[in-house]
């Protein structure tokens, strides 16, 4: 074998050995050794903590009429979850323009920072039990007081329920004048009509003897003291 030759094997030979090295394998002349690294890995990953906001937005607040209302500012704000803990206990709200009798639509206010932010507050008529209401037509004689019991214009045994939700309207009716009025009663929304007559009493007819006039008492004496005259 030429010495070229020679130097190429010894070359490649050299070469495969540092390759077997640097991957942990010893290549020995009968047997050949594996060495194996176990490597581990840590990863580690900091929680980036999310940014709270000071934007303010409120609800349209719906609430049935005779309902107690919230002192909880949260349950005004949308979004409550992302607004700033220092922004809440900063926040002030206002309800005295809501009236939870009534029902109707009114306007709530949450200040924040000389900032007033306004909100919608509706209350809601309470779903009453639908029923049948009959009226009377009323007689009254002249200045009598005017009934204001219930059972007096509706022919119907009504549960309190409703009763309590009954407005009996009599503003029309002039008991001081004779005539006949309308009088209304409205429940849910409903108005329901009848008629007050107002009357004058008539005077009793009294009924007296005849008495005789004076003509008539002197006709009568002189046709007493009469004497009839027979012509002989």
């Amino acid at each position: 074998m030429k010495k070229k030759e020679l130097r190429m094997i010894s070359f490649t030979l050299a070469s495969w050995g540092l390759l077997m090295i640097g991957s942990g394998a010893v290549l020995n002349n009968k047997e050949t050794t594996v060495v194996k690294y176990n490597y581990s890995v840590t990863v580690s990953q900091n929680k980036v903590a999310e940014s709270k906001t000071n934007e303010i937005k409120l609800k349209d607040m719906t609430l049935e009429v005779n309902t107690p209302l919230s002192v909880d500012i949260k349950d005004y704000l949308e979004d409550v979850e992302n607004i700033d803990s220092s922004v809440l206990a900063s926040l002030k709200l206002d309800t005295s323009k809501v009236n939870p009798q009534e029902a109707g639509t009114y306007t709530y206010t949450v200040t924040y920072k000389r900032k007033t932010y306004n909100g919608t507050f509706t209350i809601t008529a309470k779903q009453l039990p639908k029923v049948t209401i009959t009226l009377r037509n009323i007689t009254l004689k002249k200045d009598s007081a005017l009934d204001k019991n219930l059972s007096t214009y509706i022919v119907e045994d009504l549960p309190d329920e409703v009763k309590n939700n009954i407005t009996l309207d009599l503003s029309e009716v002039k008991t001081n004048q004779e005539g006949t009025y309308q009088y209304k009663v409205i429940y849910n929304n409903q108005v329901y009509t009848a008629n007050i007559e107002v009357y004058v009493p008539q005077a009793p007819t009294v009924i007296t003897p005849n008495t005789p006039t004076d003509n008539e008492n002197t006709n009568n004496t002189t046709d007493n003291n009469t004497t009839e005259t027979t012509n002989p």
